[in-house]
């Protein structure tokens, strides 16, 4: 693969489950670095993922993976791609290390190889101290850990991390977001990072795939979607906010929000800030704070997806 070549492409996808079409017609283009798969629950995120790896067979189209054809020679693509599902992955009995050392043996890796990584993929997940314990008295984090290093253990140049940060605590679930932040920006391994969590897209990804009834209705770069709006500011002043409304008004500025003194405004031109200070001065107010108004990625996906998210998707 080319230095540019999209790490997956997909035309015409199209999977189903007995008389339901879990993804229809599927077509994009998805370049490496760090990817977001979004979408509503049941919207074929999971389905993809697995439809990738050979797990499930496509009704229709294809596509290839790292240059791969999906659906041919699933081994040859798996010992390239890390799997991290959704659902718990350690057999009933087995230690962390026999976990990992396990992952590795099943992705072709020779015994001395398997049980070297398994120490070093264990260590960087933060199971050093635990890894000779039985994965069944793992607590939550530590089971979502060790499934990190069972689709680490073989080297992959992709990593598949669906719902990684599911059941964590708020410091388990920061140290999941930083161990695939230093994967994705330090280690040069590409992710796609499926989630209905927003903020841990926001934080790891440079770019988004959204997923609505098994069809791809957004691809683009996280930041053009959760963007600066360049025609509407946030200000917040010091003084009575009912002289600095009516000085706005009169000057064509329009309120799209007013909280405790910091009121959102629609400018009349692109950019057009004099006009507020010259409001706040008329009104005889002082602005505290000014900046554009960010598109949160929430927001934008409100307009893609028609109403049908929050800040879980």
């Amino acid at each position: 693969m080319s230095a540019t070549a999209p790490i997956i492409e997909l035309a015409g996808l199209t999977v189903r489950y007995g008389s339901r079409v879990a993804l229809d017609d599927v077509t994009v283009a998805v370049e490496g670095g760090a990817v977001g798969l979004l979408g509503p629950n049941g919207a074929g995120k999971s389905t993809m993922l697995k439809t990738l790896l050979g797990l499930l067979p496509a009704a229709k189209g294809g596509g290839t993976v790292l240059g791969q054809p999906v659906g041919q020679d699933h081994a040859a693509l798996r010992r390239r791609i890390g799997y991290m599902p959704e659902r718990d992955a350690a057999f009933p009995g087995l230690t962390g290390f026999q976990a990992a050392w396990f992952a590795g043996r099943l992705a072709g890796m020779p015994d001395a190889d398997a049980r070297r990584r398994a120490h070093e993929v264990l260590l960087f997940a933060g199971l050093e101290e635990a890894r000779y314990r039985d994965t069944s008295t793992y607590s939550t984090g530590m089971r979502q850990r060790v499934k990190l290093a069972q689709a680490l253990v073989h080297d992959p140049d992709l990593l598949f991390l669906d719902e990684p940060t599911n059941g964590l605590d708020p410091k388990g679930r920061l140290e999941m977001l930083e161990l695939i932040q230093l994967l994705a920006h330090d280690k040069g391994i590409h992710v796609v990072l499926s989630s209905h969590l927003l903020r841990d897209v926001e934080e790891v990804c440079n770019a988004v795939v959204v997923l609505q009834g098994g069809r791809v209705v957004r691809h683009e770069q996280l930041d053009v979607l959760s963007r600066s709006e360049p025609n509407a500011c946030s200000v917040r002043i010091g003084g009575q906010p009912d002289a600095f409304r009516s000085a706005c008004e009169q000057r064509g500025l329009s309120i799209t929000s007013e909280k405790d003194r910091e009121f959102e405004l629609k400018l009349a031109k692109e950019g057009e800030t004099n006009t507020v200070f010259a409001a706040a001065e008329a009104a005889g107010v002082v602005v505290r704070m000014l900046h554009p108004v960010r598109i949160s990625l929430e927001d934008a996906l409100i307009d893609v997806l028609g109403g049908d998210v929050g800040g879980d998707l």
